[in-house]
């Protein structure tokens, strides 16, 4: 069964794409399906949430405050080493870890874990290996798609739509 859940960021939960105002902040757009599902993931089920990504941003910090995500690593040029850590403090195998990424610093780690995903628009380098490749796009819906998967494969769907009930 799945215990965490690991997500890269831009191109994941974004769309990748890193816009800049004219006063030079850094802008991006969370997709809210994709949070409502962290959400449920989190608090509902009690289950652990970590950001690993290789930029940093004051965005992704408050993104992650809102949904209750446990881990969250900025900055990171090694993800599977991170992760490697997470899992020794949370007691965990790479077995209870699944891992969306869309790109070449998520490769390493995406062949580690249990349950590798991508977003339809992630590289075809990690589309050769992945278990799943989302049907949805990175920051339109491919990890609420990547949850949803989850909640069926582990036999928490019916108390995933009841959740709402």
């Amino acid at each position: 069964m799945i215990e965490l859940i690991v997500l890269d960021v831009d191109g994941t939960l974004t769309d990748g794409k890193i816009t800049y105002s004219s006063t030079g902040e850094e802008t991006k757009s969370f997709d809210v399906a994709d949070g409502l599902a962290i959400a449920v993931w989190t608090k509902n089920f009690g289950k652990k949430a970590a950001i690993i990504t290789g930029r940093n941003s004051s965005l992704v910090e408050k993104r992650a405050r809102e949904l209750n995500i446990t881990h969250l690593h900025q900055g990171v040029k090694n993800k599977q080493e991170v992760l490697e850590n997470i899992l020794k403090q949370e007691g965990l195998s790479w077995n209870q870890v699944a891992a969306i990424g869309d790109d070449l610093n998520d490769y390493n780690m995406l062949k580690k874990v249990g349950l590798s995903f991508t977003p339809a628009n992630g590289t075809h380098y990690l589309k050769d290996f992945v278990n799943v490749i989302c049907e949805r796009k990175g920051g339109d819906g491919a990890v609420r798609e990547m949850l949803e998967y989850i909640f069926k494969e582990d036999g928490l769907e019916e108390a995933f739509v009841n959740a709402w009930a």
